[in-house]
């Protein structure tokens, strides 16, 4: 019973918390202009458009993305026949961004900085939009270790290539050192929901983020590389001794993000391969694309069964 009393006091918390900013300079600005999105506070009515979002989900690619808000609109009994869902960024090739009810569904491209940018301004956006009680995810694919192709990893915690859990930014010539902590209780309702749903394997453990696609992460395959198969497979191996179990290209920044500005948020990835046993993803496209579904599904069961929730008092 003590247990119920607290997560209901997390909810009720969690419902009352309004998207912060770390830069006070945003607030005396007559006009904020989220360029990459093509959106501008000047011409928009941000809380007409967002102010009703609770979840936002982020990926890499926007055909991606567009598939999961029609998901999410199917399985929310939004969807209506012939029903379109525009990108909002039509304005710009950069993102991609889609909505139904209280659902946004927006893409960040690949790699650190592309994410970077758009969090930037996905979080501008929920505070102009005067949003609260939002949780973010991050869902993708990933280079698993010591994973079966097609294991989910939720994300305990995101660490760098050095196997910290932190990411390094350097600001006006400084390194700044943020934290990669992520939502322990989301970890554990994401958890509960891949149960409720016991299609795949599901697993909790560390992320590794890296900078880069090749020699960030180990592989042999690429243009450039100076070390050997055994060089690899030892930097793999002490990967998986410090509890990572995938590798991205985008968790830290979004975890140390997300954290700063009191954002909810969790990293949701399918592992395409297992990087102990090869490079190269060589999966045929229909099983990839059944493996991409994963996340999605998890996500919107989360999702559907947070909106079906009785209202806490």
């Amino acid at each position: 019973m003590a247990s119920s009393v607290a997560e209901t006091k997390e909810l009720e918390n969690h419902s009352d918390c309004c998207v912060k900013l770390c830069n006070p300079n945003v607030a005396t600005m007559k006009e904020d202009v989220l360029y990459h999105f093509n959106l501008s506070t000047a011409t928009h009515d941000f809380p007409a458009m967002f102010g009703d979002v609770k979840f936002v989900c982020v990926g890499g690619s926007p055909s991606r993305m567009k598939a999961f808000i029609r998901y999410v609109a199917s399985e929310l009994s939004l969807d209506r026949p012939g029903m379109d869902y525009p990108n909002i960024c039509a304005g710009t090739d950069r993102y991609a961004m889609f909505k139904v009810g209280p659902v946004l569904s927006v893409s960040h491209g690949m790699g650190i900085p592309s994410i970077a940018i758009m969090l930037h301004e996905l979080i501008k956006l929920l505070y102009h939009a005067r949003c609260s009680g939002i949780t973010v995810i991050r869902i993708g694919t990933s280079g698993g270790i010591g994973l079966e192709p097609g294991s989910v990893v939720i994300t305990r915690q995101a660490v760098d290539a050095c196997f910290k859990p932190e990411f390094e930014q350097v600001v006006l010539g400084k390194r700044v050192i943020r934290s990669t902590d992520l939502d322990e209780q989301l970890v554990q309702e994401l958890t509960q929901c891949s149960a409720d749903l016991s299609e795949f394997t599901t697993v909790v453990g560390n992320t590794m983020c890296t900078l880069d696609f090749y020699e960030g992460q180990g592989r042999l395959d690429g243009a450039l590389c100076f070390y050997t198969e055994k060089d690899k497979q030892e930097y793999l191996k002490a990967a998986y001794a410090a509890g990572i179990r995938n590798i991205e290209m985008e968790s830290s920044v979004f975890a140390a993000m997300c954290s700063a500005c009191g954002l909810r948020a969790a990293v949701v990835c399918v592992t395409l391969l297992d990087r102990l046993k090869g490079d190269q993803i060589s999966s045929p496209h229909e099983v990839l694309a059944e493996y991409q579904q994963r996340p999605q599904r998890l996500v919107g069961h989360f999702i559907k069964k947070c909106l079906s929730a009785p209202d806490v008092p």
